[in-house]
């Protein structure tokens, strides 16, 4: 499905809806639905148990939004956490001046992209992938197009080279988006970070901020979770919560907001350790996506052209939106800055005593960052689907279906009695719906027809259907079907909480 069939979507079914909608809403803010909400909530759900209860040695954190303003001082952020701006002349319009070239980057790779599709069409099973890129002439002159405008803006962003990001947007002749005008600002920086004032302390000394990432949190209480934790290195701290980015251009729904969620690990490791980590938790996290059902073809590692200013290796795990590969997850080694700033800023040691070399030593970290909203719409987008199926009467018709993971679908069971104007079907249902709502989320419903009801659910994901009708009444059976293969089959009402159970892991 296009980007706007799944924004619709998300409304018409109660996942999404835009902040403050009846006063024209507040731009790149939304809020979560009924159905979006739950979604959301077992997202998060699946990441904190494969974090925190499959590993013996990462434990939780939950820390507060607001911290000490010199927090953010010994981070960087306060000096170092801008993008570069930049405004066209004519449309009045404000942009990041590193994505108006990133995205020329993506039309190149669209165009290389659409060559390997035309080749592949035209040898069929001879087609031989690697050979073509590295021979067609085309495609190797695209790639390598690719590799100089990133590798430029790579150094231009590391070296804080506005002049040069400017120069490389006037030299590709990059267009203003809306009015297609090249008339531009020069490039200048701009902090993300939103500002508030503690109590009614005014000026500097009562400055606070909301906080632009949770890693923070993490590491300003890395002695107190060890200590109270008695972990011994290496171990993580794992954490979910809000953060705040003052985004030049919030856009594309809720892939880039002002206010999202985070889902981080903080890992820490020897110093000299943190690169077999790194790959440890690169192959690991690619491992997670692919269990909660995201195709491989649709992941894929993009290594940092522009290193942030606390790591020495980073990479994003990009997955394939409807606007094309962008990140979804970042996992980066970002040695021993963060600990050993807030050691000098603060005045505090904050070392950890190695039992086995008996020394101490600032420990290096190693982070999995992943946006719990971006992981919403890529699971929204993956799972979202139009499909032709038979119909009642054995004819062909079209139902949208979310196929996603039992683990993560809002609702996992929805009861139907196949009548809802006669008594001992309702009763016998709502017998059902009884048994089987302390133990996972179970809508009940017997408004419209059954095929009409079944159709509701595919819209919003549920995996299986339960249906109650007069063979119910005689043997203790129902008719649980099933989303994605639309089978169906008999079961006794004792045996639905186990078989239902068993198939949400």
């Amino acid at each position: 499905m296009d980007f706007k069939q799944i924004i619709s979507h998300c409304k018409e079914y109660g996942f999404i809806f835009q902040s403050s909608e009846i006063y024209d809403g507040l731009s790149a803010v939304y809020d979560y639905g009924p159905n979006g909400v739950e979604l959301k909530n077992n997202i998060k759900s699946f990441w904190w148990k494969s974090m925190v209860q499959m590993h013996q040695n990462i434990v939780g954190l939950d820390t507060a939004i607001f911290m000490h303003p010199k927090t953010w001082k010994a981070s960087g952020h306060v000096d170092a956490f801008n993008d570069p701006l930049i405004d066209n002349k004519d449309s009045k319009k404000r942009y990041r001046a590193d994505v108006l070239v990133e995205d020329y980057i993506a039309k190149v790779e669209g165009k290389l992209n659409k060559e390997i599709k035309k080749a592949q069409k035209r040898f069929g099973d001879d087609f031989d992938e690697a050979q073509y890129r590295a021979t067609n002439s085309r495609v190797v002159g695209y790639q390598e197009k690719m590799d100089t405008i990133a590798e430029r803006l790579g150094t231009a962003m590391t070296d804080g080279n506005l002049e040069d990001i400017k120069a490389l947007i006037e030299e590709l002749e990059i267009a203003c988006p809306v009015s297609g005008s090249k008339n531009w600002t020069d490039v200048r920086q701009f902090n993300l970070m939103f500002n508030t004032q503690l109590g009614n302390i005014a000026g500097e000394e009562g400055k606070l901020y909301l906080r632009p990432e949770t890693a923070q949190g993490i590491f300003v209480n890395f002695l107190n979770v060890q200590k109270s934790t008695r972990q011994k290195i290496p171990f993580g701290i794992a954490q979910i919560g809000k953060a705040f980015r003052n985004e030049i251009v919030a856009r594309q729904f809720i892939f880039r907001m002002r206010e999202f969620e985070q889902m981080e690990m903080q890992f820490f490791v020897r110093p000299g350790e943190e690169m077999k980590y790194y790959e440890y938790w690169k192959e690991t996290r690619m491992k997670w996506h692919h269990s909660i059902g995201t195709p491989a073809e649709k992941l894929r590692f993009h290594d940092h052209d522009n290193l942030a200013h606390y790591a020495n290796a980073a990479v994003d795990i990009q997955f394939d939106f409807p606007f094309g590969f962008k990140e979804l997850e970042g996992i980066h080694s970002r040695t021993d800055f963060d600990l050993s700033q807030h050691q000098e800023l603060s005045g505090r040691k904050l070392q950890y005593f190695d039992p086995e070399l008996n020394e101490n030593y600032v420990p290096y970290v190693v982070e999995t960052s992943i946006g719990c909203d971006r992981m919403f719409l890529a699971a929204l987008s993956n799972a979202l689907q139009e499909e032709t199926v038979p119909d009642a009467k054995g004819n062909e018709s079209t139902r949208t279906v979310l196929k996603l993971h039992p683990a993560i679908a809002p609702v996992k069971c929805a009861v139907l009695p196949l009548l809802k104007n006669k008594e001992e079907l309702t009763k016998a249902a709502t017998d059902v719906y009884d048994q089987l709502k302390p133990h996972f989320l179970t809508q009940y419903d017997d408004k419209d027809a059954i095929g009409r009801r079944y159709r509701r659910q595919d819209a919003i994901g549920t995996p299986y259907c339960v249906t109650v009708d007069f063979d119910t009444l005689e043997d203790n059976t129902v008719t649980i079907r099933y989303r994605d293969s639309l089978k169906q089959e008999r079961i006794r009402i004792e045996d639905l909480k186990a078989t239902i159970a068993g198939k949400l892991i």
